[in-house]
This record gives C-alpha cells, structure tokens and sequence, in this order.
C-alpha cells in the first residue's frame, strides 16, 4: 500500500524543481521562450523549496521489529490515542524540527543542550510480558542516550508515565551502547473503558 506520509517533501521538491530549472536551461539554448519562462520561474522556486525543505527534514524512526498479527490485533483494542499519534508522527517525514519528540523531551527536562538530548533511533510493538502489565500493549521507543546516563532516565520514569497521559504506564530499560528503550504500555484497564 503506498502511503505519502512516507515520501520526503524535500525529495520531491528537489527531483521536480531539478527538472524543470533543467528544461528551462535547455529551451534557452533552443530558443523556446514559453518553456523557458516556465522552467526558470517554477523550477527555481521548487528547488530552493526543496534545498529549504531539506535542510530541516528529520527522517522517520527505523521501525525495530515488524509487527506481528497479534501484535496489531491487540494495538487495534488497546492503543491509547496518545500511542497511536506517537507512532504516527516518528514513522513519517518531519519538518522544522531538531530531533524527533525533541520538544517531549525538553518539557520533560531531558533536553538540557542539543548534544546532551536522547536520540530516537527506532521503535517497535510489543505484546507486554511484565508481571504488573502482562498482556497489554506497549509501544517501545529507543533512544541513543549516551550524555544522559540511566539514573535520570529512572528518576523521569514516573514523569513519563504522568507526561503520556492516562492509560499508559511508562517504564525504561537500560541496553547495551547507551541505548534505552522507554516503553508506552497501555494500562488495559483504563484502555478498555474508553
């Protein structure tokens, strides 16, 4: 299934505004006036949008592990609006922003500087295999923390839980090479009263 969210503005606008300042180019030489007035005075404009798209576009998170059947079937029951927009907005293109969910993280005080803050490197869907949460879904985020040291990550663990709003439970887990995975479990709960 195609979907747009997946194509970079930046992209387009450089490959269709590229082309049509070429043309322009190209009907100068031949003497083609009209084509080169709509090459120059169209393609130039798309370029120098694309060049400006590019120079803020953020790309999408990778996605970790493809979801399963299961998985997606519980996401449909279970996942909080609130999951369900954090998932939408990291898997597509982003524009004038630094960083995804860089403004989370600052409001959360977990962005002191732009070399200090966590980068989102990926996500996946999970079926919740911990004791207090087992059988919920939980939507997982990892970050590359390697200027933020666990410690912080758990002293934030219960901001993070009260930040993503109710009928999620936020917990972290520290991985090898800097790396933490904060997962959104959704509390089934309050899930499925809703």
């Amino acid at each position: 299934m195609f979907k747009f969210n997946k194509i970079s503005l930046a992209s387009v606008g450089l490959y269709v505004g590229g082309i049509l300042f070429v043309i322009g180019f190209w009907a100068y030489s031949k003497g083609n006036s009209t084509l080169n007035l709509v090459g120059f005075f169209y393609g130039f404009p798309i370029l120098l949008g694309g060049f400006a798209f590019k120079s803020s576009e953020v790309t999408p998170a990778n996605i970790i592990v493809a979801a399963s059947d299961e998985v997606v079937s519980l996401r449909k029951s279970q996942e909080t609006s609130t999951q369900k927009q954090l998932r939408k907005d990291v898997t597509r293109y982003r524009y004038g922003i630094k960083a995804h969910l860089d403004e989370v993280l600052e409001k959360l005080g977990m962005s002191p500087t732009d070399e200090e803050r966590p980068l989102l490197i990926g996500i996946y869907e999970e079926i919740s295999q911990a004791e207090a949460t087992k059988g919920a879904y939980s939507l997982v985020l990892r970050f590359q923390s390697p200027l933020m040291d666990f410690e912080t990550w758990q002293q934030k663990q219960e901001k993070l839980t009260r930040f993503f709003g109710p009928g999620i439970v936020a917990v972290v887990s520290e991985l090898e090479n800097k790396e933490v995975d904060l997962r959104l479990i959704s509390d089934a709960a309050i899930a499925t009263s809703n």
